[in-house]
């Protein structure tokens, strides 16, 4: 049988994903088979498999796939692939990395920010009440916009921002610098880059650091009235803190485009939590046929004893 790229995932139907791969296979990889994984293929299928493509991909699989070189996500986090124990040590794991992307992901960001900055959060509560109240306008750089995390997206982000004239802040867990942009790194500068933030933005990848970073403790380091959007990760947000901080009116309120368990389930109190907008993870995505081809091209290098060219660091999970 020839090499086969597996693509699977044990809860999402990834169908639509196998055309686009096998374009990008014929174009980069020729050779190269591609399947979508069941629960019914076989082992001699899968002794075939050198590279699998997925985001909740079914745990042990990759321990029972013997000609494995790569495990490759489909988006741009990998904390779903990392959580599998018996993953073996010396496949590399990867990630898309798409300049588009970041540029959609800063716009809904862009959005988010001027949902805010213009009072469209207040224009909405004053429309259920029947009532008619200008919100003043002022200029951006009176609205200071912090932006957590300043990978490729997070540094795309806090520069549209700045260009759009924000006040922008940005924090990472190392040292980095951006043009116009005002950097803290580490745990402990953490506190000073939130304290004087009128809009927080979280776009942190999930890792043991960051799950439930966003807590009781985290919350009351804003200042009173400031808002808060998540477009990183559902599991670094405490929902019961959040509500508790929007509820008593320290947080004006919060736009969530990532949670927990998705889709959010409907008996969530966040769908009716006065202040807070559910957004279904639409703030960005790579579209099918960049996937293919990153996936594809990664395939074609490991198969020809190259490393991956989006590669992460297992030990940190980005």
């Amino acid at each position: 049988m020839p090499p086969t790229l597996l693509v699977c995932s044990e809860t999402d139907d990834l169908s639509d994903l196998v055309a686009p791969f096998e374009a990008a296979a014929a174009a980069l990889c020729p050779g190269l088979r591609v399947a979508l994984w069941s629960p019914q293929t076989s082992e001699a299928e899968l002794a075939s498999v050198v590279a699998v493509a997925g985001w909740f991909v079914p745990a042990g699989l990759p321990a029972r796939l013997p000609a494995l070189r790569l495990l490759a996500s489909i988006g741009a986090g990998v904390e779903h692939l990392l959580r599998d124990p018996a993953l073996p040590p010396a496949v590399p794991v990867t990630r898309i990395v798409d300049a588009e992307q970041a540029r959609g992901m800063a716009e809904f960001v862009l959005w988010a920010a001027l949902y805010y900055h213009r009072g469209l959060d207040r224009v909405q509560a004053q429309q259920a009440r029947r009532q008619w109240h200008m919100p003043p306008q002022r200029p951006a750089q009176r609205t200071h916009v912090g932006v957590m995390g300043l990978g490729a997206m997070g540094a795309e982000v806090a520069l549209a921002l700045a260009a759009h004239g924000f006040r922008v802040s940005g924090w990472s867990r190392r040292p980095r610098t951006l043009p116009g942009v005002c950097t803290w790194a580490g745990h402990r500068e953490l506190p000073e880059f939130l304290r004087p933030l009128d809009v927080v933005v979280s776009l942190l990848p999930l890792t043991p650091e960051t799950r439930g970073l966003c807590n009781a403790r985290w919350f009351e380091r804003l200042k009173p009235g400031a808002a808060f959007v998540n477009c990183g990760r559902g599991e670094q947000v405490v929902v019961p803190d959040l509500l508790d901080a929007v509820h008593r009116g320290h947080l004006r309120g919060a736009v969530l485009d990532v949670f927990e368990h998705e889709p959010l389930p409907p008996e969530s109190p966040l769908w009716d939590a006065p202040g807070v907008l559910v957004t279904p993870h639409m703030a960005s995505s790579a579209s099918p046929e960049v996937i293919a081809r990153q996936i594809v091209a990664d395939t074609a290098r490991v198969m020809a004893g190259r490393a991956p060219a989006n590669a992460v660091d297992r030990l940190s999970g980005y």
